[in-house]
C-alpha cells in the first residue's frame, strides 16, 4: 500500500493559526505513507499552530512553503483542512482563493474537510456541486449554489473538475480513502 499513490503531488494549504490538528496531520501523513509527495503551504513560511476542537492548542507544524511559492502546475490535488479560524482566514486570503480557482480551472481535484469548503464559497466554486462540510456551513454552501448532503465523503465531478468533501475529523478515514481512490494510478 506504500506505493499506491506513486509520487502523486499533493498540496495542503492552511493559515498559520487555527488549523484542526488531525485534519492537517492525518491526510499529510497517510498520503505520504501511500507514496504521495505532500507539500504543506501557509501564507507565511512560519510555524502553523494547530488546535483540537478549535479551542485547545496542540502541535506546532512547520510548513514546507508559503502560498506564494507554490504553483498549481506542480501538484495533482489541493487539500484544504478545516478548523474554524483556519478556514475563516483562508477564505479571505487572496492567494488561497487564487490557488483554489487555479486548481479548478486546470481540471484538478480539490479535497476539503469540515470548515475547509468555506474557501470554495469565496472562490465562487460551489455552484452546481454536491458537497458536505461541518454542519454549520450548510446554509453558506447552499446559498453559494451547492447541494449539501450529510455523508462522510462526497465526490462531485461537475464543471470539469472534481471536488471531494467530508464533514469532520471523524470522517478522516473516508476522506483519505476518497483522495487515494481519486488519485491512485490504477483508477486514472
Amino acid at each position: 500500500m506504500t506505493d499506491q499513490l506513486d509520487g502523486t503531488r499533493v498540496l495542503i494549504i492552511t493559515s498559520n493559526m487555527g488549523v484542526e490538528r488531525d485534519e492537517l496531520l492525518v491526510p499529510r501523513d497517510e498520503l505520504r505513507e501511500r507514496g504521495a509527495r505532500v507539500t504543506h503551504a501557509a501564507p507565511k513560511r512560519e510555524e502553523v499552530q494547530t488546535f483540537r476542537h478549535d479551542v485547545d492548542k496542540d502541535a506546532v507544524v512547520q510548513p514546507d512553503s508559503s502560498l506564494h511559492e507554490v504553483s498549481v502546475d506542480d501538484f495533482d490535488v489541493l487539500v484544504v483542512p478545516g478548523g474554524t479560524v483556519n478556514a475563516d482566514r483562508l477564505r479571505v486570503t487572496d492567494r488561497a482563493i487564487e490557488l483554489a480557482e487555479e486548481f479548478a480551472g486546470a481540471g484538478k481535484t480539490i479535497a476539503a474537510i469540515c470548515h475547509g469548503p468555506w474557501l470554495l464559497v469565496n472562490a465562487e466554486l460551489v455552484r452546481g456541486k454536491t458537497l458536505t462540510s461541518y454542519f454549520s456551513l450548510r446554509a453558506d454552501l447552499v446559498n453559494a449554489g451547492g447541494a449539501w448532503v450529510d455523508e462522510p465523503a462526497v465526490r462531485s465531478a461537475e464543471d470539469g473538475w472534481t471536488l471531494l468533501t467530508s464533514r469532520n475529523p471523524g470522517d478522516l478515514p473516508d476522506f483519505v480513502t476518497a483522495i487515494t481512490r481519486e488519485l491512485a494510478p490504477a483508477s486514472r
